[in-house]
């Protein structure tokens, strides 16, 4: 029976290291050229990226026994009663539309944004599961998207934050890649994208601060406190970031995925506020607060950046921690109205136009959790 068990545990463990050095979804590295080039960063050293402040992302064994065993408590309202509503729209109302900036949510941290004449994706993850294979993780909380990939029309930009599983996903950019005019990365995400298929010259990268400027936009790469990988071997070996998009005087601001931190109030202060906010709120703890911020932070995040609306993202779509799936966007709008923080709540799907105004609050997940 020993001798059975360990042939089994031996072919499992041969199985998990094939699949981790053949399958795709683990995406592409760095040339020694690439890796020269990121050596001059100023958030770089001895092989990694690392946080402003040396602000540190490594969990100690004892807290990542409790990450663990946290993962098997039973958590109330953790997922949705039934899979959640979802606005649908179809390609041409997406090509017809030449009004003022609009967004459309596809659940967590991904939007399709229309601005300036443009369609603009930002961290575009429209699969199922958020991990290299569905067998590892939880499905999403819908059971469909409001437009499927297929029959997204052209888009301009594609505008990634970093290379976790939720936001970058490898079924996904190989179905866009060839209807996408340009991706934007922090530095070293865009070798996922080569080895996916898309061409170099459609990919830049960018660092903290740096910036791009085409006829309708400025892109630029701002600081985040989170931290990067797909794999054992590479944390960290990727850049992640916030993004600010300018047009014609309005300015956006996308926080990707980041902990609390001073960098909210420098970016603020450097942009001089923004119009729109897209701030996450969502899959946060105690254990890991480094890394993602608390709702009630998010709130204090669009006071740090002066932003006139503030949306909360990074939830509605992937169970990734212990908090029911409610508790994020209902913290976040207490929150927001104690500080006077106006904050805005679209469902999934619907095209909602930048707020000129006060928003009007919509508490659609209530009736979806029934």
């Amino acid at each position: 029976m020993l001798a059975i068990l360990g042939i089994l545990v031996g072919i499992i463990v041969l199985i998990g290291v094939l699949f981790m050095n053949l399958s795709p979804e683990f995406g592409g590295k760095p040339t020694e050229a690439q890796l020269a080039k990121y050596a001059k960063s100023a958030n770089y050293k001895e092989g990694k990226f690392f946080n402003l402040g040396n602000v540190k992302t490594d969990m100690s064994a004892g807290d990542m026994a409790k990450a663990i065993g946290g993962m098997f408590k039973k958590i109330p309202n953790a997922l949705p009663a039934k899979p959640l509503p979802v606005k649908p729209i179809d390609s041409s109302a997406i090509v017809n539309y030449k009004g003022e900036t609009r967004f459309i949510w596809f659940g967590h941290s991904a939007f399709l944004l229309q601005m300036n004449g443009k369609n603009i994706l930002l961290d575009p993850m429209f699969g199922d599961v958020p991990s290299p294979h569905p067998l590892l993780g939880t499905k999403r909380f819908s059971d469909g998207l409001p437009i499927a990939i297929e029959k997204l029309p052209k888009i301009d930009v594609v505008i990634l934050s970093h290379d976790h599983y939720d936001h970058l996903d490898y079924g996904s950019i190989r179905k866009l890649k060839d209807k996408v005019g340009h991706f934007y990365t922090p530095l070293g995400v865009g070798n996922h994208l080569k080895k996916w298929g898309v061409t170099e010259d459609n990919i830049t990268e960018l660092d903290w601060w740096q910036e791009v400027t085409t006829q309708e936009f400025t892109f630029t790469s701002t600081p985040a406190q989170h931290f990067s990988g797909r794999g054992f071997s590479d944390r960290d070996k990727t850049l992640w970031s916030s993004w600010v998009i300018q047009a014609k005087g309005e300015k956006i601001f996308f926080s990707g995925d980041s902990g609390y931190g001073p960098h909210f109030k420098t970016i603020g202060e450097k942009f001089g506020g923004f119009d729109f906010a897209m701030i996450e709120c969502g899959q946060y703890n105690e254990l890991w607060s480094e890394i993602h911020m608390f709702p009630e932070q998010t709130a204090q995040v669009g006071l740090d950046i002066n932003a006139k609306t503030i949306m909360p993202i990074h939830w509605g779509a992937f169970k990734l921690a212990q908090h029911s799936w409610v508790d994020p966007v209902e913290r976040a709008v207490k929150k927001a109205k104690e500080l006077n923080v106006s904050i805005i709540t679209p469902q999934i799907g619907v095209p909602t136009v930048v707020p000129q105004n006060q928003p009007i609050l919509n508490t659609w997940w209530q009736t979806a959790n029934r």
